[in-house]
């Protein structure tokens, strides 16, 4: 893999992974909203790096 590929993924845990927790404090909808969004962000990392090994 490369770094600039290992980098981006890396950003992209971690904003979704704060997505997730931002939206844990915020009651509602929009809270609702920014946890789905960061949930299905982690579960498109995890299914790109399982893509690998199938």
């Amino acid at each position: 893999m490369s770094k600039a590929k290992f980098w981006l993924q890396s950003v992209v845990f971690i904003v979704c992974f704060l997505f997730i927790v931002y939206g844990q404090k915020n009651i509602g909808y929009a809270g609702l909203a920014l946890q789905v969004v960061g949930l299905v962000g982690l579960l498109g990392l995890l299914w790109r790096y399982n893509k690998n090994y199938q």
